[in-house]
């Protein structure tokens, strides 16, 4: 006889791999940064020294005391010099991504990483050694330019570099993506036109040919670029500037429209226009923004580890429970009796109720376990191809002929080698699994 056990919504347990907001130029548990006032006569940024990892010493982070940030963050967001990486020509400094991968991973975090030729101060520059190779841009102190060098030599050496990192860390444990960086500050495109789109093709051409196994993220800010990525592998697509009126209402819009159904297999991710500090002194309506952020399908946010005024807690939290994906568990399916040998037809009737489907696959299980053993089956199902909605989840569990006779709990999980993930549910949990049902064997 079959039995059906329904469920409610509670939030997850844990947020789940590679959504919601993330940590910049932090991991997870360490301190936020102190919050800033955008001041418009300073020709700095209030936030520059913490543009490139690593931050420097010295950097007020108080930011726990000012606002609220959410501690549970699956995804590091760091961004580095070149000069860091290949501080001499031809030598590339390998221990320092290995230590920020194996931070990441001590904190239970993954890595995306921006690898940056410049940032927009003199601290920041290029390489020293590419000055005696091409003419650079002058970066005075006290000035922000954002120019990149406009010999094709620039490119072709920063291209070098790309290489010989995806060479050694393409696959990486720990690293989730990588961005395409494109010529300008912080590698988000500037004066793009200056190089031709011939060259920035190339550009995509070596992070698509070296990144094979790690996952890539465009600017959607140049689509037909993005669209040409994906025909060689998928790569998905970021905004940075999220939450200014200019970027939200005139920009984005046109540039989403022509890779709209992009996120129904890669994902989408932003970064903030300033930080959410600023977004409300500037009076720029969360509610809206959260909306319209839904709507593209976000899947990660970097809000630059900078607080949120307490009085956004709660629509932040909320506005995290929607990114990505959400699994709820609406009921499920089983016979409460078999016998040993017996091909067992358990069903799972999961709804989707976040934004995104997973990208990533990560199987969903059922466990039968006991005091004494346990029996693990996986579904054949890609959950990958769950977008929002309700989904089936069929599992054909052969019981074997040895299996000792009596009552088992039935479990449902999300869970493979590298990760777990966790349902959104009010079903009891045991460790990673939650308890759907109980089968006697016999």
């Amino acid at each position: 006889m079959t039995k059906i056990n329904k469920f409610g919504y509670a939030p997850e347990i844990k947020q789940n791999p590679f959504t919601g907001f993330m940590s910049f130029q932090h991991f997870r548990g360490d301190p936020i940064y102190s919050d800033c006032v955008v001041k418009p006569e300073n020709n700095m940024c209030e936030t520059e020294n913490y543009e490139p990892y690593p931050v420097p010493e010295g950097v007020e982070e108080k930011g726990y005391e000012e606002g609220y940030y959410p501690e549970d963050v699956p995804v590091a967001y760091i961004r580095f010099l070149w000069k860091e990486f290949e501080p001499e020509r031809g030598v590339y400094n390998y221990k320092f991504i290995e230590d920020i991968l194996n931070k990441a991973k001590e904190r239970d975090q993954v890595a995306i990483f921006r690898l940056m030729a410049h940032s927009t101060r003199w601290q920041d520059d290029v390489p020293e050694w590419l000055k005696s190779i091409v003419e650079c841009p002058e970066r005075p102190t006290g000035k922000r330019v954002k120019d990149s060098p406009t010999d094709p030599k620039f490119v072709e050496l920063f291209l070098e570099a790309v290489k010989k990192f995806g060479e050694r860390f393409d696959g990486a444990d720990g690293l989730y993506a990588m961005d395409i960086s494109l010529p300008g500050a912080w590698g988000e495109g500037h004066k793009l036109e200056l190089f031709g789109d011939n060259i920035l093709e190339v550009i995509v051409d070596v992070y698509t040919s070296v990144f094979k196994k790690t996952r890539l993220f465009g600017q959607v800010g140049r689509p037909e670029l993005l669209r040409y990525a994906n025909e060689k592998i998928m790569t998905g697509w970021r905004g940075d500037g999220f939450g200014d009126p200019l970027h939200i209402d005139t920009l984005y819009p046109p540039k989403i429209e022509k890779v709209k159904d992009m996120w129904k297999t890669v994902p989408v991710s932003f970064e903030s226009y300033w930080w959410l500090g600023e977004w409300k002194r500037q009076g720029w309506d969360i509610d809206i923004l959260i909306d319209r952020s839904l709507q593209w399908h976000l899947s990660s946010f970097n809000a630059k580890s900078l607080p949120v005024p307490f009085e956004w807690k709660d629509k932040v939290i909320a506005w995290v429970r929607k990114m990505g994906y959400h699994m709820q568990i609406n009921s499920f399916e089983y016979p409460e009796n078999a016998k040993a040998g017996d091909t067992v037809k358990l069903v799972a009737n999961i709804e989707n109720i976040g934004v995104a489907p997973m990208y990533t696959q990560i199987p969903l299980c059922v466990k039968l376990k006991n005091a004494d053993a346990e029996y693990t089956f996986v579904c054949d199902e890609d959950l990958r191809k769950w977008l929002p909605g309700k989904h089936k989840g069929e599992i054909c569990a052969v019981l074997p002929e040895d299996i000792a006779s009596g009552e088992y709990e039935i479990q449902l999980g999300l869970k493979s080698d590298k990760f777990t993930a966790y349902f959104c549910t009010d079903a009891e949990y045991d460790g990673d699994f939650c308890k759907v049902g109980k089968i006697v064997i016999g």
